[in-house]
């Protein structure tokens, strides 16, 4: 008999009476002498499905081995199942044991485990309920942003992880190379000869697919990006992951308030989803982690998003009488308190602001006539703070080749960016998000570390 999901079972999509087969791994074991009450959970659900095995059917001998984390296929009849909690359950008839779990050595065998200590074994943390909602409302988020882009007639453009080209200006970058490190072969004036290298020049990991995004949607109109993305900053905070995933859709013919409709439609579209389609995962985190986790859910899409000049944000945030940790004035960029202050207790809506200052921009962004701000956006949200960034680009030539100059960035460096306002340049827009803050939004946890399966920080990069 082929094997049924347990999630299948529980959404009572198998008559009572049938005779299924299932497998899993084994959450825990209670009974007596006479019965073995096991509760299996194979990842398709949160839930586990309680197997029923008759002792004498089996022998106490042989039931031993099945103990927390072991592996076992039970076949049996589905009957109406007799306590709380669950509509079904598993009446064994037959049950064949793939692999053991020592009891001594193995490390889920308690329960209320600190994220902490998980961390130490994301190999085997996906096994607990936390970590496999964690996955599977991940799963459901990327699955829901594939399908959005998809509706909205939008093409999937695969970006270099390896590039020449540094998108933020920010230098820290992951080097890729070839090189013995200990020959690496020098020029006459001692600098590194990266001739001599694969790519024959200097190579890094990308830290944004936007550049070449650009590129694309100035062919193909509407684009976007869903791949990784690396920071060699040496941070070690809740907030930060030095491999991580970015979405990043880029549009002709879109101004920045087409950009803000669109990243407002779009958050909303995949939170929505999640609501629908991930309920006993969010319950779970909601009363486990965070009891306001599906109200603020439910919050964003709820509301309308706030249109909000920068400067004028500014001067509500002046005229709060709040002390702020991190002091305000116009001219500098906002921290999560300030935007929290906008979000939660402002507005009480999420908020989008625009029109930032040009000195804390990056080059492409579209140049305002007061020769102060640029058409950036940020799309603010409560508890997280700043989740999108992005602007309209500039696509004047000039204006842009200006701009590349004031910030000292060699323009052989990016030839190929500018020649697409060389030749049939258009107006176009963009945003990023950053795929691990939003599941962080969703899922409620605290640290970024523990919405990615296997994070790269500073002195980390096991499994």
């Amino acid at each position: 008999m082929e094997r049924i999901k347990i999630k299948d079972l529980l959404e009572n999509k198998i008559e009572p009476g049938k005779e299924v087969v299932v497998m899993g791994w084994v959450r825990t074991r209670r009974g007596n002498k006479n019965v073995s009450f096991i509760a299996l959970n194979d990842g398709s659900t949160i839930n586990t499905i309680q197997i029923v095995a008759d002792v004498p059917l089996f022998g106490e001998e042989a039931l031993k081995p099945v103990t927390t984390g072991s592996c076992i296929s039970v076949s049996g009849i589905l009957v109406a199942s007799q306590g709380q909690g669950q509509s079904v359950e598993i009446q064994a008839k037959k049950l064949e044991i793939f692999g053991t779990a020592d009891v001594d050595t193995y490390p889920l065998q308690k329960k209320g485990h600190t994220l902490e200590f998980l961390r130490e074994i994301a190999h085997l943390r996906p096994r607990t309920n936390t970590f496999g909602a964690v996955l599977r409302l991940r799963h459901a988020l990327a699955f829901s942003i594939h399908k959005y882009f998809n509706e909205k007639g939008f093409f999937y453009l695969h970006t270099p992880i390896i590039t020449g080209s540094d998108c933020e200006g920010a230098g820290a970058m992951f080097h890729v190379t070839t090189f013995d490190l200990n020959n690496i072969p020098k020029k006459e004036d001692g600098s590194i000869n990266y001739m001599e290298d694969f790519f024959g020049k200097e190579t890094n990991l990308t830290v944004s697919g936007q550049l070449e995004g650009e590129l694309a949607a100035l062919a193909l109109s509407e684009i976007y990006t869903f791949g990784p993305t690396f920071r060699a900053e040496n941070s070690n905070t809740p907030r930060h992951l030095a491999e991580f995933w970015m979405i990043e859709p880029e549009m002709a013919f879109y101004d920045i308030h087409d950009n803000m409709n669109l990243s407002e439609e779009f958050l909303k579209y995949i939170i929505r989803y999640a609501l629908e389609n991930c309920k006993d995962d969010l319950d779970f985190l909601n009363k486990m982690y965070d009891n306001e986790l599906v109200e603020r859910l439910k919050f964003v899409v709820e509301n309308e998003f706030v249109r909000l000049d920068y400067t004028e944000g500014i001067d509500i945030l002046l005229k709060s009488g709040k002390t702020f940790e991190f002091p305000i004035q116009w001219g500098s960029d906002l921290q999560a308190e300030h935007e929290r202050y906008l979000v939660e207790q402002h507005f009480k809506k999420p908020v989008i602001l625009t029109n930032y200052p040009r000195e804390i921009k990056a080059f492409y962004m579209k140049q305002n006539d007061d020769g102060k701000t640029v058409r950036a956006m940020d799309v603010l949200f409560p508890k997280i703070g700043e989740i999108i960034g992005g602007s309209q680009r500039e696509e004047n030539l000039e204006k842009l080749k200006s701009r590349i100059a004031e910030m000292c960035i060699p323009e052989k460096d990016i030839w190929w960016y500018l020649d697409t306002r060389k030749f049939g340049t258009a107006p176009h827009s963009g945003f990023g998000l950053g795929f691990e803050r939003l599941v962080l939004f969703v899922t409620g946890m605290a640290n970024i570390r523990d919405v990615i399966p296997f994070p790269r920080t500073p002195k980390n990069a096991e499994f």
